[in-house]
């Protein structure tokens, strides 16, 4: 059933999505890598595809920016689509020296500066972690196309410009990389009994200070589409 941000119809998307925050992006993927892909959400400008990919259905949505456009987009898909797996394919910043520009990184967990957590009125501090069978399948499929992965936390943060300038404090905990959204996607899905996995793709380094521009990071981060695409084949055979 359709929800307020959402217009598409209960079996319209596939039980594994992969979530960009551009929905661009999406886009992207769409129409580079499925078959026979169709405009199934469009409210908001948030596209969302379904088409088949090697024969799998698969669907790509676009989250936004932010743990709150996650949130909400991923609690949807969970519990009016029946969609199982999310994967969340994103760009992130380096805040680890042994990251370069388009590198491929897997978050095992998402350490948070965020309050997202309050809402289950928890008495201590929950640690958002990945799926562990879908960052397995995952990690042996980066394996079988040559791609390096590293497997580790990532920082997902509330503030995009962060005054406090302490992010790269993060990374002296062996932190891999900022980003947005990952902490909130792997919360829901533990609350609502789903499988969550954030790859994400390197876009910028706060050590080096270097970055792709827009328009690269919306059409140059195919390994790591890549990845997650023939991951999702993988979950259909398990």
């Amino acid at each position: 059933m359709a929800t307020p941000h959402n217009s598409a119809a209960m079996g319209d998307f596939a039980k594994t999505v992969l979530m960009p925050g551009d929905p661009l992006r999406a886009k992207f993927i769409a129409e580079t890598f499925l078959e026979g892909a169709k405009l199934v959400n469009n409210v908001r400008g948030i596209h969302g595809y379904t088409g088949t990919y090697k024969g799998v259905p698969v669907s790509v949505m676009a989250s936004g920016m932010g743990m709150p456009s996650i949130g909400i987009y991923a609690y949807e898909l969970y519990t009016q689509y029946g969609v199982e797996n999310i994967m969340r394919i994103g760009s992130a910043g380096a805040i680890s020296p042994k990251l370069k520009l388009r590198d491929v990184v897997a978050g095992q967990g998402a350490c948070t500066n965020s309050n997202f957590a309050h809402q289950y009125q928890l008495p201590g501090t929950f640690a958002p972690i990945a799926d562990f069978t879908l960052l397995e399948t995952a990690v042996s499929v980066a394996r079988g196309l040559g791609v390096e992965m590293p497997v580790g936390n990532l920082l997902s943060s509330d503030t995009f410009y962060d005054a406090s300038g302490s992010t790269m404090k993060w990374g002296e905990m062996g932190v891999l990389a900022v980003e947005m959204e990952s902490a909130a996607l792997y919360m829901t899905a533990a609350k609502l009994g789903k499988r969550a996995l954030a790859i994400c793709s390197i876009s910028d380094s706060l050590v080096t200070g270097e970055e792709l521009s827009a328009e690269e990071r919306q059409n140059t981060f195919t390994t790591m589409m890549r990845v997650a695409l023939e991951t999702a084949v993988a979950m259909a055979e398990k």
